[in-house]
């Protein structure tokens, strides 16, 4: 009677050490607002990108309730700095940690001027179930009424959220969760940042409660197709935006620089300035793989609108932005130059 005793007790002890056990957590940094210092509290200038890892952390504490944390410096840029390299660099790292049964989930602190593509790129190179929550600022650690402190707070929450695993890429501002694929900064400077105009967004979480209500439908992760560890370059894809009295001189500009794929931002559904239309045509036709985009904020560009896509060999975006857009080409690029073959990734990504 004794040794079972014994032996309930020490199940016991296991059971509850298992259930005390919090999940391990890496903080890659890569710079941004988030990570900045200023001079003043009540001045908008910073230098982004300032704080080291270490320090973000330490300004919330309370995070180690929630979880092990550790973090590692991937870059110490303002976002606008960011470029294929560091892609590359943070997807292969991703990939590398959350492939280890010693970590649970990875959050990425990021400037806000190119997060939403930061996050995209993740959430196609990325092959992993686990949760990767990119989070950001709009004000440096050091102004008034700082939002970054909270922001982290609510992306660990979310990390840690066991609903959170298989969802893709998502990012945590404002109290709001988003989709990788369907978020953008629509605001240069107001906290209320980021919005998924097709879509909205998947969930909320507030002080550290999490609700999810939705998810998107798109291919992401472990269903993607792109294999990072064989992607050690990028090729190059220009974006040319669109406007009235447009010219042909950036886009003979981006074939003569060597794109092997041009976004064209265009008005409306993806329409081009007939001069540019001229242009594009003919970088079609020299073998350069041309999608229709839209300016406009929201919305689909649909094929065989008012341009005849078949007839000059262009493909469109769905509902993607440009930015977004030529992520996908990026990549697209390094497994097939088939039109019909990128095409479909637009249907399916």
């Amino acid at each position: 009677m004794t040794k079972i005793l014994e032996k309930i007790t020490v199940l016991t002890l296991l059971g509850t050490s298992l259930l005390l056990a919090k999940p391990n957590i890496v903080i890659l940094a890569t710079g941004g607002t988030i990570a900045g210092s200023g001079e003043s509290a009540t001045k908008s200038a910073y230098s982004a990108g300032a704080v080291t890892v270490d320090k973000l952390l330490a300004a919330v504490p309370s995070i180690n309730e929630m979880a092990t944390i550790k973090g590692e410096q991937v870059s110490s840029i303002g976002s606008q700095e960011m470029s294929n390299a560091v892609w590359l660099k943070l997807a292969k790292r991703a990939n590398t940690l959350l492939s280890s049964d010693d970590v649970d989930g990875i959050v990425v602190t990021h400037g806000t001027d190119t997060m939403e593509s930061t996050a995209y790129f993740l959430d196609l190179t990325v092959k992993s179930k686990k949760p990767i929550v990119f989070v950001g600022a709009m004000r440096s650690g050091t102004s008034m009424s700082a939002d970054g402190p909270m922001n982290l707070f609510n992306a660990v929450s979310v990390v840690t959220n066991k609903e959170t695993a298989g969802k893709g890429v998502v990012v945590v501002m404002n109290d709001e969760i988003h989709s990788a694929r369907e978020v953008t900064k629509v605001n240069t400077s107001s906290v209320n940042a980021f919005a998924s105009p097709n879509a909205g967004k998947i969930g909320t979480v507030y002080y550290g409660a999490v609700n999810y209500y939705m998810q998107t439908l798109r291919k992401h992760t472990i269903d993607s197709e792109f294999d990072i560890t064989k992607i050690d370059s990028l090729p190059r894809v220009d974006i040319v935006y669109g406007h009235a009295d447009d010219t042909d001189l950036f886009v003979n500009a981006a074939v003569k620089a060597g794109a092997k794929g041009i976004i064209h931002s265009g008005m409306g559904n993806g329409n081009p300035f007939p001069l540019t239309m001229d242009a594009l045509a003919k970088a079609s036709k020299a073998g350069v793989v041309v999608a229709r985009s839209s300016r406009v904020g929201s919305g689909r560009t649909t094929l065989h609108n008012e341009v005849d896509d078949e007839k000059y060999g262009f493909i469109a975006t769905d509902s993607l932005n440009a930015q977004k857009a030529r992520i996908l080409l990026m990549l697209g690029l390094t497994k097939t130059q088939d039109k019909k073959a990128l095409q479909d990734m637009y249907f399916k990504y």
